[in-house]
């Protein structure tokens, strides 16, 4: 009879242990779960937040692999085109491409990173819900600065966010801003007119500082801004560029 009572309290004993083990498992595995979920979704923010700048950067440096050169033309004319590379015949790249001003009224092309888009004009950059609307679909010239062929100074900029997540959101243009150096070319059509600048030099500053905007200046004077590093909303970098004379 003694063992006839034991019995059931060795049972009870075993499957309490059981019951805690299986508890503790269940614990684990959902909190591995999580854990899993949002590694996986910090992984993907940032492959989204990366991957525009990675994929501008390749084609950036695949073009200067086979020596694309790229063209601004206005319509209705056709360029010499020159004999292709050997890497460019083999396997039938275009080592030539020709840029047409997307909006002749407004736009703004820069042949060394291949840069073609719309500008809208008159856009206010202290009004947040007005600008990231304006970048979604193209470079925002900002309200109260000057037009090509006025004298004054233009400030366009792109690329630019609410939050570091929302980057790739917007259009990446000047993703490439930083590769300009001293006398490369940016082109600006207005008013179906072509306006050429040089650039003369760069800089990156604190968000903070928007005396840039105001610039005075007795010679046409463009600034082109973007976000810096490319695919964060740390700083900006600042490209200036000086009109050539005609």
């Amino acid at each position: 009879m003694k063992n006839a009572t034991k019995l059931p309290k060795k049972y009870l004993i075993r499957h309490h242990i059981n019951k805690i083990t299986s508890s503790e498992y269940f614990r684990i595995l959902i909190l591995r779960t999580i854990g899993n979920f949002l590694l996986l979704s910090s992984i993907f923010m940032i492959l989204k937040t990366i991957y525009p700048v990675l994929r501008e950067e390749f084609k950036y440096a695949f073009n200067k692999i086979i020596k694309k050169e790229y063209r601004v033309i206005e319509k209705n004319t056709q360029p010499k085109l020159k004999q292709k590379g050997l890497l460019s015949k083999t396997f039938k790249f275009k080592d030539i491409e020709i840029l047409v001003p997307s909006d002749p009224n407004f736009s703004i092309m820069i042949p060394k990173i291949g840069a073609n888009s719309r500008i809208l004009p008159n856009v206010d950059p202290s009004n947040e819900n007005i600008y990231l609307d304006a970048l979604n679909k193209g470079v925002a010239h900002a309200e109260g600065t000057a037009f090509p062929g006025e004298g004054g100074h233009i400030f366009l900029f792109a690329h630019s966010t609410d939050y570091f997540w929302n980057v790739s959101v917007y259009n990446a243009i000047f993703y490439l801003l930083y590769k300009l150096e001293k006398d490369d070319e940016v082109n600006i059509f207005y008013k179906g007119q072509r306006y050429v600048y040089k650039v003369i030099g760069k800089e990156v500053v604190d968000p903070s500082q928007v005396q840039y905007l105001t610039r005075k200046t007795n010679r046409e004077f463009l600034t082109l801004q973007t976000c810096w590093p490319p695919g964060t909303t740390l700083k900006r970098l600042l490209v200036f560029a000086v009109r050539v004379s005609e």
